[in-house]
């Protein structure tokens, strides 16, 4: 096939639970795509790693597979976040840490010479998070438990830009994974933190590139592997969250121009609040807020909590099709509220254990296994709605918006309930879920494929039904957990 007949995008997306890959056309439509669990695997060193192994032997074994791969004219990775790769002689390094290994928190704990090191929130505006979340946590850990292995260090890669070396042997770093809450990038500076410096590894890492950029083609031997043609070009790729924030990225003028209070809400594992425009100032280190830093290397306001676990840990196996407004009356008339946290790894309550409550007493374990299966999606629906509503509103409450604009991406887009009581949660707010078939990371990996390109954005309204009495639950739930309630500040 010529280089002409190449007409098909390669998209891989690794999250933190599920790994997939598309092969889309040139107008945007899936027309194949595959799926794998993703879990850590024990390393050689008996820690929590990455399955790289794992995952490049099913990427390579389906795409060569593949009639389709054959069309590819680009591809491109983003992945999730606090994921770095070493690269030695012929190499792997080490293999990259699980950032749930608990064990690396615990040894910067109980450094000084870390903890000496460490720099305010303010300069790199990323908040103290649990486990190796701190990707700098997990760096120290390896070069004080393992010297020997990380002596052999030469090149230190973020996670998507590992994927983009072994297609194109072309290393690279890029701005939106160094700057998702590692502690190594300092978003004022747009350069590399004190903390970073000062360790050593800013001198480690490959040279910066744009996100879309493309790096070079994967030639005959490297093609060969992986099923795909010699002249695919291979983009540099990006932070799975900061790649769902693509198509809006105009947001900041959008917010000048209409007075809009844009948020976009990407969720999965992780339900990330991406508000562009807001203030960074008002940012609450203890509460998981933290600036991200986009593509461009702009700093975005940003909430974040583990609503995919804590969804999966209220509803116990309940289907979220089964959420209702009848059974969201029923838990507001009887005062039945979901108490964060359910998820120990992030959020603004990590340091807090989960509960249902009714009439302020704490169900028991099997009572909330009793409650029916409607009951237990709608309750988790609501707690996910109520997060975002507070957080929604927290992070806009600084600026001079007239309207909260909401678009949400992901699995929440796709419960009504939760897209409801979401819009009703914030007064006069514009809530509208992603009609896009295919997943806001993957659409956002692949419009960096075709950077400045435009994007038509379809989006579906929320339709708000009558919910008697949220109000005064909803200021229950808050006063439970100690929240204050915040509205959409007025010009």
């Amino acid at each position: 096939m010529t280089d002409a007949g190449l007409d098909l995008t390669l998209v891989i997306d690794i999250g933190k639970s599920n790994a997939r890959m598309f092969l889309l056309d040139e107008a945007g439509t899936v027309v194949e795509r595959h799926n794998r669990p993703n879990a850590s695997v024990t390393s050689a060193l008996d820690y929590p790693a990455l399955d790289v192994h794992g995952l490049q032997n099913w990427m390579q074994s389906s795409l060569r597979e593949s009639r389709q791969a054959r069309r590819c004219a680009r591809a491109i990775c983003v992945t999730h976040g606090a994921a770095f790769v070493a690269l030695g002689d012929g190499g792997l390094a080490w293999e990259p840490l699980d950032y749930e290994f608990a064990d690396v928190s615990v040894r910067s704990a109980n450094d000084a010479d870390f903890q000496a090191a460490r720099i305010d929130f303010r300069n790199t505006l990323s908040p103290e998070l649990p486990v190796g979340l701190n990707a700098a946590r997990q760096l120290h850990w390896m070069q004080s438990a393992h010297p020997t292995h990380w002596s052999r260090t030469h090149t230190l890669l973020p996670y998507p830009q590992y994927w983009a070396w072994l297609l194109s042997g072309v290393a690279c770093s890029e701005v939106s994974s160094l700057g998702c809450h590692t502690h190594l990038w300092n978003p004022a500076a747009a350069d590399f933190s004190t903390l970073a410096l000062q360790k050593g590894w800013a001198k480690l890492f490959a040279p910066m590139r744009r996100a879309w950029e493309v790096l070079g083609t994967l030639g005959p031997e490297r093609g060969k592997k992986w099923g795909l043609p010699a002249a695919c070009q291979v983009h540099v790729g990006a932070h799975d969250s900061n790649a769902c924030l693509v198509r809006y990225l105009d947001a900041r003028a959008h917010t000048e121009a209409r007075q809009e209070a844009l948020t976009v809400v990407s969720s999965g594992t992780w339900t990330v609040l991406m508000a562009p425009g807001a203030p960074v100032d008002t940012l609450v280190a203890e509460k998981d807020m933290l600036g991200n830093v986009d593509i461009t290397g702009r700093v975005t306001a940003t909430a974040r909590f583990m609503g995919g676990r804590e969804f999966a840990a209220i509803a116990q196996g309940a289907a979220p099709h089964t959420a209702n407004l009848d059974e969201l009356r029923k838990l507001v008339d009887k005062r039945i509220f979901a108490l964060p946290s359910f998820a120990q790894q992030g959020g603004p309550f990590v340091n807090r254990t989960g509960a249902l409550q009714q009439g302020g007493r704490h169900l028991s374990a099997q009572e909330h296994g009793q409650l029916d299966e409607a009951t237990r999606a709608t309750l988790a629906s609501v707690y996910c709605a109520q997060l975002c509503a507070w957080l929604v509103l927290y992070l806009w409450a600084g600026a001079h918006a007239l309207r909260a604009h909401i678009v949400v991406e992901g699995p929440l887009a796709q419960n009504p309930l939760f897209m409801q009581v979401l819009q009703a949660l914030v007064p006069g707010s514009d809530c509208a879920a992603s009609a896009d078939t295919l997943e806001g990371t993957a659409r956002g990996a692949w419009l960096l494929t075709r950077w400045g390109q435009p994007d038509p954005t379809h989006t579906v309204q929320a339709q708000p039904g009558i919910i008697e009495n949220l109000d005064s639950y909803h200021a229950a739930w808050l006063a439970e957990v100690g929240l204050t309630q915040y509205g959409m500040p007025q010009a």
